[in-house]
């Protein structure tokens, strides 16, 4: 009897825990002048985040799906040039050889070319992302009557409870629930 009560008054002090860190979550009671922030930690753990890693994976899957057919009709294409030797003149040969090495650079190119937009791409919506959260931390930064954020990573040490990442976070995610809609500039 005595521990099913234990219990109960345990199970009742879980509850009342996640019921008071639900509330923290939606109010600011940190008053401090200095702020931190794992501003990295701030974006993979927003929706938008989230979702804009999602996307760029996939887009980042996609392509490299599609080097991987390139790399296999390149080889076979130059397996095709190899077994043409034997019945073409040296200079017929070498001409083909460097049409497919032309090819081939050129491909190479492109391809980068891909992977270079891409990153450029997330870096992009990174950026819009930080630009969004202005006004957000801005408000945060008030409600505690702080004259700066600093970046977590580059304090020494600090206590947690000036770390306002999770409390981002959740505004955040009100404001910018996906990252189909980026955020303006």
């Amino acid at each position: 009897m005595r521990r099913s009560i234990t219990g109960a008054v345990m199970a009742a002090l879980v509850l009342l825990a996640g019921a008071v860190t639900a509330q923290e979550r939606s109010r600011l009671d940190v008053k401090s002048p200095v702020l931190t922030i794992d501003s990295e930690r701030m974006f993979e753990g927003s929706d938008f985040g989230r979702n804009t890693a999602a996307e760029f994976e996939a887009l980042a899957a996609q392509l490299s799906s599609e080097n991987r057919r390139i790399e296999e009709e390149l080889s076979q294409e130059e397996r095709d040039i190899t077994e043409q030797r034997a019945s073409l003149t040296p200079q017929e040969f070498r001409e083909l050889a460097d049409a497919f090495d032309a090819k081939v650079q050129e491909i190479r190119r492109e391809q980068d070319m891909k992977t270079r937009q891409l990153n450029t791409d997330l870096e992009e919506r990174r950026r819009q992302f930080l630009n969004a959260t202005a006004p957000v931390l801005e408000q945060l930064m008030r409600e505690a009557g702080a004259g700066v954020i600093m970046e977590r990573r580059s304090v020494f040490i600090s206590s947690n409870s000036i770390d306002i990442t999770d409390m981002a976070i959740s505004r955040l995610n009100e404001l910018l629930p996906d990252a189909g809609n980026a955020p303006e500039q």
